[in-house]
């Protein structure tokens, strides 16, 4: 695969590109992002399915532009694909045929399960999710994936969009009971096995439900790829903003771009929300550019990343880590994740926190490349915002605290109020924080020696192959969650 690839997804509402840089084989991170709301449907529902002439020209325009700027990035490889409002119109070929032309860019046209398939690779490989149903509403179409136990096993498309609702029922002021007959006649065609606890949230409707939902509890974290909420909590809120008119959607936090197609996709997301039974909604910040680029990456391995990767982790230490203190780091992780089995008759923390300890330890130094002198806040600040694939959004928090506090100190209760409602209790943040810290200080000297622990009581013995000096200096530093004796044999 070349090394900057461009993705452009001509979609019924926006045309969108992001444009990839790859940092190792499977590693890479996003170098730009841009759309249009290009509306290529624009009066396509109501005149018999065929693209109209304006509607064509801005999509073009705005495909000229892009290739522009992905040139202007040394793009090697642009993949592009069209969804439903290409793949609907009877008149597609006059406009593909031109991008041919004039661009040298080769459309592929693909079917709505293509397009519910590419929503589930990204899903897969970028959220922390095994089972669940991926719900997709665009403007022409909505796609759903059934994922179980890691693996794709249905795939179904609907006729179904925020656009195709406007134009055939909102525009024409029909009943919104009309409005429902026409969705629960598609919803009629999903088998009956579509039913799951956890719905993964893709489009541009969804994410706009999601934000509004963040800005209205004022949430933490500014990241809403990953961000989750029970169903039981907001479906009333999708229920009020389907009945509201245009002039009250601003009072539920809804950007203006959207009010003109958030009710028709609200109405939608609500009845499948019902059909499936689902308990909790996983919003995710990709989608099918995604998924066709992971497809192409991971043709070779079924497009799925190997066991245990994780592309955040390894694409900021591609950018941001030298090698000698990779080889530290993923030495200190060891020695963290085998001090917390040692420790445990004494902190007594589940062993699914050990996850977020690892990536806490291997990560905690990232910040030295932006602020040497500040390398803790700035790794914990860098970390919050920049774990984005694969971590649940409590991980993330978890992890830039523990790393904000790895060093003498160990949090109090008011340096967690921000995040009280993602962070586990101060007694498993203290201790965490804590062998964090220990496992760092045992190997300050980046010598990495031979290591033996034995924990009598309360007090722990630390035997070392090497002299480890300053370690000890170190660790008689450290705050402790509790007194804990520490013997160097």
């Amino acid at each position: 695969m070349s090394k900057i690839t461009a993705v452009i997804d001509i979609g019924s509402n926006s045309a969108r590109m992001v444009v990839f840089e790859r940092s190792s084989r499977f590693g890479f991170h996003l170098i730009k992002e841009i759309k249009s709301r290009v509306r290529i449907s624009e009066g396509c529902y109501e005149n018999g399915g065929l693209l109209q002439k304006i509607p064509m020209q801005r999509a073009f325009n705005a495909l000229s532009e892009f290739i522009l700027i992905a040139n202007k990035l040394k793009t090697k490889k642009i993949l592009c694909v069209a969804t439903s409002a290409i793949r609907d119109a009877q008149n597609s070929a006059i406009f593909i045929n031109r991008v041919k032309k004039e661009l040298n860019l080769n459309i592929k046209v693909i079917s709505g399960d293509r397009e519910a398939f590419f929503g589930a690779v990204s899903a897969l490989n970028l959220l922390p999710v095994k089972s669940a149903i991926t719900i997709d509403i665009g403007g022409g179409s909505t796609e759903c994936a059934l994922i179980k136990n890691g693996k794709i096993v249905n795939l179904i498309s609907l006729e179904l969009g925020t656009i195709r609702l406007k134009e055939l029922f909102f525009d024409k002021d029909k009943t919104l009971e009309s409005t429902k007959e026409f969705i629960q006649k598609e919803l009629n065609k999903i088998p009956n096995n579509f039913t799951t606890d956890v719905i993964v949230g893709i489009g541009g409707t969804i994410r706009a439900i999601s934000k509004s939902i963040m800005k209205t509890c004022k949430y933490p974290i500014n990241s809403i790829h990953g961000f989750e909420y029970l169903i039981s909590d907001e479906i009333n809120k999708l229920d009020k903003i389907i009945n509201s008119n245009r002039d009250k959607l601003k009072s539920f936090n809804i950007k203006s771009d959207r009010f003109d197609t958030i009710r028709e996709g609200s109405i939608i997301f609500f009845m499948l929300l019902k059909l499936f039974s689902a308990k909790k909604v996983l919003t995710s910040g990709a989608g099918v550019r995604e998924g066709v680029f992971l497809n192409d990456l991971l043709r070779s391995s079924n497009s799925k990343f190997p066991i245990n990767f994780n592309l955040s982790v390894k694409s900021l230490i591609d950018r941001f880590m030298q090698k000698e203190l990779v080889r530290v780091a993923n030495y200190n992780q060891n020695i963290a994740l085998e001090l917390f089995d040692k420790l445990k008759p004494l902190h007594e923390i589940d062993d699914s926190l050990k996850l977020p300890l690892k990536y806490a330890t291997k990560l905690s130094k990232i910040g030295n490349k932006l602020n040497f002198y500040n390398g803790l806040n700035a790794s914990s600040y860098f970390i919050l915002n920049n774990l984005t694939y694969g971590f649940s959004h409590q991980d993330r928090a978890l992890i830039s605290k523990l790393i904000e506090f790895s060093e003498k100190k160990l949090p109090k209760n008011e340096d967690l109020i921000e995040f009280k409602n993602l962070l586990p209790n101060i007694k498993t943040l203290k201790w965490l924080s804590f062998i964090l810290s220990l496992a760092e200080s045992l190997n300050i000297n980046f010598s990495n020696p031979k290591l033996e622990f034995n924990l009598i009581e309360n007090r722990l013995y630390i035997k070392s192959d090497t002299n480890i000096y300053l370690a000890k200096n170190s660790i008689t530093n450290l705050e402790q969650p509790i007194p804990l004796i520490i013997t160097f044999k």
